[in-house]
């Protein structure tokens, strides 16, 4: 594979920036907007992975994460918990996920503070986010944590599952238990109901009551964040984390983690792959699997490479590998910037970079832990897998 750690890492670097980490455009110059949050905190995880490795400057760079998030202007002193961005004081579990994770991984790295921020962000998702006569995450409160959003979704609950089983690896003993059993019941009810259901076509918007809104953003169907019809992305990302479950829970996973991630990646494969006559994945597609956005998104070709990996992985059977490198192999030649190190975040069915809904590369992330997951074991985390080298 000609996408390489080394050139992404040195194109991320970049974005280091007073109070965290800057989204970067195409060329990897700072785009002038507001430091974020989830952008903070995924940086961090990325160069807390790289200083696993012994990447030479990481260690610098997660420690800077580190420190943002534990002090920086991102952090709220005064109601506890981290604004969505500088400017912006929305506490939404999505962004709350993430400061798990880099706290989390900072953990498993040893670096300075990420115990602590792990500690302060595991306790505002649990006295905040996590509903437990649901078994899932509320999606957002104001700064105050007076108001919550009547909304909840699925992709906020996906990465709390992967912060939580990072969280998990971090903190042995029963918080870990703890952690991994409200996993499960977060993918219980998403994957193995309310997918599983609907012949996996995965619903992701909800009301306040856990009701499907199939209709949800119809108007705006390429929301970055919140788009219309079955994420095609989000399946590939579900079915990975059910498998890091899997292995977290050991001899007490149930037998569905293993067969609704083999559900979900079979009809993402089926219903996405060329749907639109060309190759690659679109981004979405409605509920009748007919193509909506049809735009080729570089974090879910990196989320399908990555489950065909895990799945390779824990089945040994040889049809994932073929699909692994038939897809990292179209990623190369359609997605990277050799000039750069990282890969277009959008393009047109026909291959040409586009922006409708992800201009520049602020994004090391999906990347990053689609180059780290092949050939490793499979564990609850990705820091896990390289910390047991």
């Amino acid at each position: 594979m000609r996408t390489r750690l080394a050139p992404l890492l040195a194109f991320a670097a970049r974005s280091r920036v007073d109070g965290g980490f800057g989204y970067l455009g195409a060329d990897g110059s700072l785009v002038d907007r507001p430091v974020e949050t989830w952008i903070s905190a995924r940086m961090t995880h990325v160069f807390g992975l790289a200083t696993l490795l012994g990447h030479p400057g990481a260690r610098e760079l997660a420690e800077h994460g580190v420190t943002a998030l534990r002090s920086g202007p991102l952090h709220d002193a005064e109601d506890g918990g981290w604004r969505s961005a500088v400017g912006d004081d929305t506490k939404a579990a999505y962004v709350h996920a993430f400061v798990v994770l880099a706290g989390a991984t900072a953990t498993v790295a040893g670096l300075p503070g990420g115990r602590e921020l792990l500690d302060e962000a595991l306790d505002v998702w649990d006295r905040r986010f996590w509903d437990d006569d649901a078994g899932l995450a509320v999606e957002s409160w104001d700064r105050a944590w007076t108001t919550c959003e009547d909304y909840r979704g699925a992709n906020a609950n996906m990465h709390g599952v992967e912060a939580m089983l990072a969280a998990a690896d971090a903190l042995p003993g029963p918080t870990a238990d703890l952690l991994r059993g409200r996993a499960l019941r977060a993918a219980d009810r998403i994957v193995h109901g309310f997918a599983r259901a609907r012949d996996w076509r995965l619903p992701e918007h909800y009301t306040a009551g856990w009701a499907p809104l199939p209709d949800y953003n119809r108007e705006r169907p390429a929301d970055p964040f919140r788009p219309f019809g079955v994420t095609v992305g989000h399946q590939f990302e579900w079915a990975r984390l059910c498998l890091h479950l899997e292995a977290a829970l050991g001899e007490a996973a149930p037998g569905w983690l293993r067969s609704d991630a083999l559900g979900l990646f079979g009809a993402a494969v089926d219903r996405g792959w060329a749907a639109d006559g060309l190759p690659g994945f679109p981004y979405t597609l409605d509920w009748a699997d007919a193509p909506v956005v049809v735009a080729r998104m570089h974090w879910v070709l990196c989320e399908a490479v990555a489950a065909a990996a895990v799945l390779g992985a824990v089945t040994g059977e040889p049809r994932f590998e073929r699909l692994r490198a038939e897809w990292a192999d179209l990623g190369d030649r359609l997605f990277l910037d050799p000039a750069v190190g990282s890969w277009h975040h959008e393009l047109t069915p026909d291959g040409q970079v586009a922006t409708d809904t992800w201009a520049g590369k602020p994004d090391a992330y999906h990347l990053s832990q689609m180059l780290l997951i092949p050939g490793r074991p499979v564990r609850g985390s990705l820091a896990a897998s390289l910390g047991s080298r």
